[in-house]
C-alpha cells in the first residue's frame, strides 16, 4: 500500500487533471519527490529552490499540520493521506 497525495484544483493543471496521486510511505519530503518526478510541473508549486515548503502552501498528514511536525521530514505511512492545501488570503 501507498501514500494517498491529494490536489487541490488549482495544482491539478499540473498532475493531467489528476485529483490524487500515490507515493511509496517515507516522509513527505520523499512522496513529493516521487511525484514531481512524474508531474514536474508541480516542482516549483510545492517547494522553493532550495527545497524548503513555500509559505503559501499548507500540507497535512492525516488532518496534522506537518509546520507543526517536521516538515517535509514528517514521517507517512502506508495508508497516510497527505493534503496539500493552498493559503487562502484576502479581505
Amino acid at each position: 500500500m501507498a501514500v494517498e497525495i491529494r490536489l487541490p484544483t488549482l495544482l491539478r493543471v499540473h498532475a493531467s487533471g489528476s485529483a490524487t496521486v500515490s507515493a511509496e510511505s517515507g516522509t513527505v519530503g520523499t512522496a513529493f519527490a516521487e511525484m514531481t518526478d512524474l508531474y514536474p510541473g508541480l516542482s516549483g508549486q510545492l517547494v522553493d529552490s532550495s527545497g524548503t515548503l513555500h509559505r503559501f502552501v499548507n500540507v497535512y498528514v492525516n488532518d496534522d499540520d506537518i509546520r507543526y511536525l517536521e516538515s517535509l521530514d514528517t514521517p507517512t505511512a502506508d495508508g497516510d493521506v497527505v493534503s496539500i492545501l493552498p493559503a487562502v488570503a484576502g479581505g
